[in-house]
């Protein structure tokens, strides 16, 4: 085998330029791991709209060190079930399992504020990367990692074992929590959520911290940093952006069929007063999904290019359809939810605040409520009952 020790101290050097890696403790973890060992049995790198298989037992040594210890987010599954090895030329398909760069990874890591002997759930094991990196640092006994696909579990606990770490590797749905670790200093989660689920915040003592990414769009999902109290609530905010893929039993089915057929009848037909070409930015799209959870945002184009883009909310059938009028754009809605009416009644509130960053967010969990607000306008507060 390769000694990498010289690349894993040129990553330890870069994520600190990069601002995300602060702590010995942690640069002697990643120093110590090898991320090779959790790249089996091997990669997809996208080319072309395809993905090309690369493994190490394919390629020139420097090459696939070169490729381990890149700051990408390196694609390890796709469709559920196709890894690297099975596979000889470039092929579609949709990544469901990866390695995430080690800019997210470590910055999320630091943010969790471990102290000795703090015990660590950690919600989707992907390839085992980040266990190892906790194990490092708090001991193999202290972390607890939960991945519903039963075959990138297998694959991660071999991985594990062969950087010689003998952790509490549990294959299950991450939404559950662990109980029979239970409780937990620090819930970390390595995919999306629609919301935090309560079962974390019982399963953490009062004082701990849970560490999610909270939406179902790429471009918009927020990093939530809450602390769970005695009365067994949480309370926190945002403290940054982040992108994962969503947690399995919550990712959305894609509308698909003729959309100008689901958008056939409209209930009403006006001109926008907020161009929808704010919600492929960031922050409104953040704000999109507290003013509507569960729509999905939908791009297309008519036969002569006309632009097209969508709102759909399946579970409660309402739709707003977006068609660009010379300069502006026209919305035609339809359902018993006027879709865009929310939406950009909250962001017109937000650009009126001064359009604060993501870490204006803050979050309130209990049982039965997820509240979110930014300052004391009214127009910037979001109460999500749990049905």
């Amino acid at each position: 085998m390769t000694d990498t020790t010289p690349e894993r101290r040129a990553l330890a050097d870069r994520l600190v330029q990069a601002g995300v890696l602060k702590t010995p403790a942690w640069r002697a973890a990643v120093e110590a791991v090898p991320r090779e060992l959790f790249l089996n049995p091997g990669v997809f790198l996208q080319e072309k709209g395809r993905w090309r298989p690369v493994s190490a037992a394919d390629s020139d040594p420097a090459e696939w060190a070169h490729i381990a210890y890149t700051l990408d987010t390196l694609t390890t599954q796709l469709d559920g079930h196709l890894t690297a090895d099975e596979v000889k030329e470039p092929v579609a398909g949709l990544p469901t399992s990866s390695s995430t760069t080690p800019v997210l990874v470590l910055g999320m890591i630091e943010s969790l504020d471990v102290e000795d002997g703090h015990q660590v759930l950690e919600i989707g094991t992907g390839t085992g990367y980040s266990s190892a990196l906790m194990c490092h640092r708090l001991g193999e006994d202290n972390v607890t990692t939960v991945e519903v696909d039963p075959e990138v579990a297998a694959r991660a606990d071999a991985a594990l074992e062969a950087a010689g770490f003998s952790t509490w590797t549990v294959t299950g749905d991450g939404l559950l929590g662990h109980p029979r670790r239970a409780p937990y200093d620090r819930v970390i989660a390595t995919c999306a959520v629609r919301r935090i689920p309560h079962t974390w915040v019982r399963q953490t003592k009062p004082g701990g911290v849970i560490l999610a990414t909270v939406g179902s769009w790429a471009n918009g999902a927020g990093l939530a940093k809450v602390t769970v109290n005695a009365e067994g609530a949480a309370e926190g905010g945002m403290i940054g952006h982040a992108s994962f893929m969503q947690a399995r039993s919550q990712a959305a089915v894609p509308v698909g069929g003729d959309l100008s057929a689901r958008t056939a009848y409209a209930d009403s037909e006006r001109e926008v007063g907020v161009s929808p070409l704010v919600l492929e930015e960031q922050m409104p799209a953040f704000l999109a999904q507290l003013s509507a959870p569960g729509t999905q945002f939908i791009r297309a184009a008519r036969s002569d290019g006309t632009r097209l883009l969508y709102l759909f909310d399946p579970q409660r059938e309402s739709f707003a359809e977006f068609i660009a009028d010379g300069d502006g754009w026209t919305v035609r809605q339809g359902g018993p939810v006027a879709l865009w009416d929310d939406i950009e009644r909250a962001v017109t509130a937000w650009q009126g605040e001064g359009s604060p960053d993501i870490t204006a967010v803050k979050l309130h969990i209990t049982a039965r409520t997820h509240t979110y607000w930014i300052g004391d306008n009214p127009a910037l507060r979001w109460e999500h009952h749990l049905s």
